[in-house]
């Protein structure tokens, strides 16, 4: 197929997870052979924080507005199989609109921040999408899976929600070569700061550095306030980039995962970092949510804490054999069902069943062969 894709960012990982999302889900269209143009906002954060300016697996324009977006990239968008809309994209509702008028193949939205949306509608605000335009799309591909897709086919009019979570690279997230490697890292977290996380993060890691001052803990992420006192045995890393993370977590005997509280509510919302850290071989301890146990077993693959003693007890109690167990068998779950192909798979039955629907209102509708996905 040949694919455009309007996202907030793919050249910059700086302070958000869409750049991880998108370039795990581009390497695996790359993969399948697709052809995609990614198109992203000029924006000064981004620019002056570009880790990947010139992906390998897709061509990238920046543009500097919605008008230079239909001027310059009209034909393209007309002549797509699929137009990918993201969430947070700037100025995007007026975008969504010129897009439906000009694109002639499946229209589809990709929302990676499904529950902080619909919130946010809830509410009567509409800044990246409009209530209205949601039944206009063919796909409407959705972070969160579970009631939330339910929810936006009676509620919002969605003609073919479907969910489309997060994915990774298992080429290039993967346990060290020996187990002998450095693990200079008791506990890390890895995340942007958010006002709704950070009780998680005061109660699940600060509070067990403070109680256990002999142990190594790290928080790495941008946007924390300069303020944040953390304890002495706990180090602040700025910022990550996404090629920095499989180091980062093959130096974790653990990692933290925190989930944020729409996210929480709504359930079936994995966090791109558990499936990096799980491929890795890295145990995770995350809080739980509902759903949480369709990806991955408690107790079995990763473990749930709800308490600094639940926490605690993880690091003094779980001897090596148990912790590399426990991380092999959240890495064989991973490379089952969670990696970019996988993903890319599912982004093509989407489209094939869209462009189905479709084809008595649309004749010239593309149509997409779907081959068996990997063993």
């Amino acid at each position: 197929m040949n694919i455009v894709i309007v996202g907030l960012s793919i050249t910059s990982s700086w302070g958000n997870g869409h750049a991880s999302t998108y370039r795990s889900l581009v390497s695996g269209l790359d993969a399948r052979e697709h052809d995609v143009l990614f198109l992203e906002r000029d924006a000064p954060w981004y620019a002056a924080n570009r880790d990947l300016p010139h992906p390998p697996y897709c061509r990238v324009a920046l543009y500097g507005g919605v008008a230079e977006l239909e001027t310059v990239h009209r034909r393209a968008i007309q002549d797509a199989h699929v137009v990918l809309i993201g969430s947070y994209v700037p100025d995007g509702i007026a975008l969504i609109d010129r897009v439906l008028k000009l694109a002639n193949g499946c229209v589809a939205f990709y929302d990676i921040d499904t529950p902080v949306t619909l919130s946010r509608l809830q509410a009567g605000v509409e800044d990246f999408i409009a209530r209205r335009q949601i039944p206009a799309f063919d796909v409407y591909f959705s972070f969160t899976g579970g009631p939330t897709l339910q929810r936006l086919q009676e509620e919002y009019g969605a003609k073919q929600p479907r969910a489309l979570y997060c994915s990774v690279d298992p080429g290039a997230h993967r346990p060290p070569q020996t187990h002998a490697a450095a693990l200079e890292i008791d506990l890390g977290y890895l995340g942007t700061y958010s006002a709704d996380r950070q009780p998680s993060l005061d109660r699940l890691l600060l509070e067990p550095a403070r109680r256990c001052p002999t142990a190594r803990f790290v928080v790495a992420g941008a946007q924390y306030p300069e303020d944040l006192r953390l304890p002495a045995n706990v180090t602040h890393i700025v910022h990550l980039s996404p090629r920095e993370h499989p180091s980062f977590f093959n130096r974790s005997r653990f990692t933290l995962n925190l989930t944020r509280r729409d996210m929480i509510a709504a359930g079936y919302s994995p966090s791109v970092r558990l499936f990096e850290a799980a491929s890795c071989g890295t145990p995770v301890i995350s809080d739980d949510w509902p759903g949480l146990d369709t990806f991955f077993t408690p107790g079995d693959e990763i473990l749930l804490a709800r308490e600094p003693e639940d926490v605690l007890g993880f690091l003094n109690e779980i001897d090596e054999d148990e912790r590399h167990a426990i991380g092999e068998r959240a890495r064989r779950r991973v490379l089952s069902a969670h990696t970019s192909v996988h993903r890319a798979i599912e982004f093509e039955q989407a489209v094939a069943d869209a462009d189905r629907t479709a084809a008595a209102e649309r004749p010239t509708a593309f149509k997409v062969q779907v081959a068996e996905g990997p063993a």
